[in-house]
């Protein structure tokens, strides 16, 4: 075994320790977002992306979080605020529905990635719980009856930025 392939080589490996196999280091989809969200969530004030990028560990890059960050404000999930030559992000007035719109937009992804789509969806359907299969339902015939009578269909901000592919390291 190459040495270099099997250990990470910040630490060398202590006697009868298992060799380290390194990862790809590459989150899921939507997975780094909602740690940053999961951290402001948890503040109770608005953070800067350096405090974030502290009580995350600090193992990211700056301009990784900072540009996450306005990803995240773009999308209506958090607000900011100036603070110095920065802003500082917290989590938006309403975080359920912050939740829900992050949810919905990795739901999209994720659903996106197959090239099953009416497989996914229906294996989905036929996984829900009696409650779920009534609010889906009742939530279809209202979006429905809102594209019918012409009204405008609630749509979450930016959301035609959510329904492009997911990119590399998001």
């Amino acid at each position: 075994m190459s040495r270099g392939l099997w250990m990470t080589e910040s630490q060398p490996r202590q006697p009868r320790e298992e060799p380290r196999r390194r990862t790809s280091g590459r989150r899921p989809p939507g997975a780094l977002e909602q740690e940053i969200l999961d951290c402001l969530t948890a503040s109770d004030r608005p953070l800067t992306p350096g405090e974030v990028l502290t009580r995350m560990g600090g193992e990211l890059a700056y301009t990784t979080v900072m540009t996450t960050l306005a990803r995240l404000h773009k999308r209506g999930l958090t607000e900011r605020e100036p603070s110095g030559r920065a802003y500082a992000y917290r989590i938006a007035s309403d975080a359920e529905a912050a939740r829900s719109i992050a949810v919905a937009a990795q739901m999209r992804r994720l659903l996106g990635t197959g090239s099953d789509r009416a497989g996914v969806l229906t294996h989905f359907i036929a996984d829900l719980g009696p409650e779920d299969e009534r609010l889906l339902a009742e939530l279809l015939r209202d979006f429905e009856a809102g594209r019918q009578a012409g009204g405008a269909v609630q749509r979450t901000p930016n959301q035609e930025a959510d329904d492009r592919p997911a990119q590399a390291g998001e």
